[in-house]
């Protein structure tokens, strides 16, 4: 007799079942992973239920079910689209609209899909952190509007994890959309009317759907010209990204597209980059350090400055946060992780068996002294004086080596991403310690979105031509080298700490992470980068040429390959940097980080035989 079916099998089979049938396709196929749940084509990815599988945990599981099941239903891909934004919050707020979209029809029509539905939203709130967060951004923005619509065309509440977020949001929301809301609800059957009024929605926002419609711009910017003086600068400067007013959200600031940039050529540099040049003394460690400046070329759009560097910080990661919430937000790290510790144990135990490889010890035979080798012993017997019978332990150079890890902490890495950044950086720390080599963990961000106090000394001095950046950068130190993995641990937490992660200036990131390398004493330096995409400054982009940003990053980023010892590789989630950097890899989804790291850093240990490669995963 066949064994019996478990439970989880039984679950699993029902639940595919149940997705074909709402889908109405029979070519559905569905499978189940620790891998984030996500739809290619006909193939599903659900999340992989636990064998002790509860009523409570069964929901969340149903939920993405059948959420991708009734997007596969009622979903048209052309007509999406076709009506899509370009921009990225507003594109963000569309997609996150759409899919109110089909799972409301399901909630109408079936009662128990909208109980799982429900289970799914509150277990992702949940996880999320939603229920502690207090401030309102752009993220925060894109789920409230997403389950305002939900609420407009379904009649049920937010969930409780997110309803602290939704009723920040609600007042100035419904001042501005209301009746957009109400015009989804009339479309709800009709994807293309409801992807126009979502449109109209987005337009209500004042958000940037990433569209050139210079004529309409140039028609809206006459009438009010003290207005436009409050702006965020979008009309001068034009070869920037078009951005909107100043707290056009309130709070809720859109993300500038990582992929919009001119790629440029790597330009020559404007002059040295190492230690103990310029005014700014970039080489000093523990200080944002930038290009020298050319005198007399303090207008020239080509040479890359800050307006004012008083304001940029250089901070330990547990200064940004009290020690209770640190400790909140490390066990949310550990808790969202949880269902990895096997793949992350194998991957520590990978990691360290080839890096102990490199430290692998060697012996010489026929010696005068030694140890007796034992291939040698029937000779010894039979001739005890006959010399060189002995063998001797050596060891292979390995060279006193230090990584750092430079982590992107811009909003665009919010989410999955920042968060399998932070655990492989946890990762790495541990293991390479276990092998003698020294990590250092460090991130880089600004203090305020769209220009900080940068922005105000700007403003205040007359706005004057090509500024230069113009916003107060962040640099934090997660890890400092010396400190043991053990002391920093808990850090590695505030990566997800709401309101942390804001624009990205890679460059001067670029050159601080380098300065401090250069300052230690390690024979092998090697600086990791890992990103999602070019850099991104609203408020610099706005008033500068439109590829300042890139254009420095290039010019660093060829200097530090050309003339330092440092060895720099770049990891891109998602996002294609070997257009930038020459030992470079891409990697399509945030779960390849860890196996990533291990590859570029293996081939870095070793001695280098040939010109570094490009390639991609």
């Amino acid at each position: 007799m066949a064994d019996a079916e478990t439970p989880v099998e039984s679950f699993k089979r029902a639940t595919a079942a149940a997705v074909r049938a709402i889908a109405e396709r029979d070519d559905v196929t569905v499978s189940y992973g620790a891998e984030p749940p996500g739809v290619a084509g006909t193939r599903l990815r659900l999340p992989l239920p636990a064998r002790d599988l509860s009523d409570a945990e069964a929901g969340p599981v149903r939920g993405a079910a059948d959420a991708m099941a009734l997007k596969l239903r009622y979903h048209d891909a052309s007509i999406h689209s076709r009506r899509a934004p370009m921009g990225e919050t507003a594109r963000a707020i569309f997609e996150g609209v759409e899919q109110a979209r089909v799972e409301a029809l399901g909630t109408r029509r079936m009662a128990g899909v909208a109980t799982n539905l429900s289970a799914m939203l509150e277990e992702r709130y949940r996880r999320q952190g939603y229920e502690h967060m207090t401030e309102r951004n752009e993220t925060t923005l894109i789920e409230a509007i997403r389950l305002l619509a939900r609420e407009a065309l379904t009649q049920m509440p937010p969930p409780r994890s997110a309803k602290k977020i939704v009723d920040l949001w609600r007042p100035f929301i419904e001042t501005k959309i209301s009746s957009d809301l109400a015009e989804l609800s009339k479309s709800l059957e009709n994807q293309d009317a409801y992807a126009t009024a979502t449109r109209q929605l987005l337009q209500d926002l004042d958000l940037d759907l990433g569209e050139s419609e210079e004529g309409q711009q140039d028609e809206n910017s006459e009438g009010d010209t003290e207005n436009a003086d409050e702006n965020e600068g979008e009309s001068e400067g034009g070869e920037g990204k078009a951005t909107g007013s100043e707290g056009s959200l309130d709070g809720g600031v859109p993300e500038q597209d990582k992929e919009g940039e001119d790629e440029g050529g790597a330009e020559e540099v404007a002059g040295e980059m190492m230690p103990g040049t310029g005014d700014e003394d970039p080489g000093r460690p523990g200080r944002p350090g930038m290009l020298p400046r050319r005198q007399g070329l303090n207008d020239d759009p080509a040479v890359y400055r800050g307006f004012v560097t008083e304001f940029d910080e250089v901070v330990e990661a547990d200064a940004l946060c009290d020690a209770d919430e640190l400790t909140r937000l490390r066990a949310l790290l550990d808790q969202q992780l949880a269902h990895l510790q096997s793949i992350i144990a194998r991957l520590a135990n990978r990691m360290q068996r080839r890096l102990m490889a490199k430290q692998a010890r060697s012996w010489e035979f026929d010696l005068e002294e030694g140890i007796l080798d034992a291939a040698r012993l029937a000779r010894v017997v039979t001739d005890p004086v006959i010399p060189l019978s002995y063998k001797r332990e050596k060891e292979t150079e390995f060279r006193d080596t230090i990584v750092t890890l430079l982590i992107d902490n811009s909003g665009s890495m919010r989410g999955r991403p920042i968060t399998v950044a932070a655990m492989s950086a946890d990762i790495l720390a541990r293991t390479l310690e276990r092998c003698g080599v020294k990590v250092e963990i460090l991130g880089f961000t600004t203090r305020a979105w769209k220009g900080g106090q940068s922005r105000e000394r700007w403003i205040a001095a007359g706005k004057p031509a090509n500024p230069g950046r113009l916003n107060d950068l962040r640099h934090i130190i997660y890890k400092p080298a010396d400190a043991p993995w053990r002391r920093a641990r808990k850090n590695l937490g505030l990566m997800l700490r709401e309101g942390i992660l804001k624009e990205n200036i890679d460059g001067e990131a670029l050159i601080w992470a380098h300065s401090r390398l250069l300052a230690r004493n390690e024979q092998r330096r090697i600086l990791m980068v890992i990103s999602d995409g070019a850099p991104v400054d609203d408020s610099t982009l706005s008033v500068n040429p439109g590829n300042y940003l890139e254009k420095h990053l290039r010019e660093v980023i060829a200097e530090i390959e050309r003339n330092s010892p440092v060895k720099l590789v770049a990891i891109g989630i998602g996002h294609d940097v070997t257009r930038y950097y020459r030992r470079a890899v891409t990697i399509v989804d945030a779960e390849q980080l860890g196996g990533a790291m291990l590859d570029k850093l293996a081939e870095l240990f070793e001695e280098d035989t040939g010109p570094p490669g490009r390639r991609r995963a």
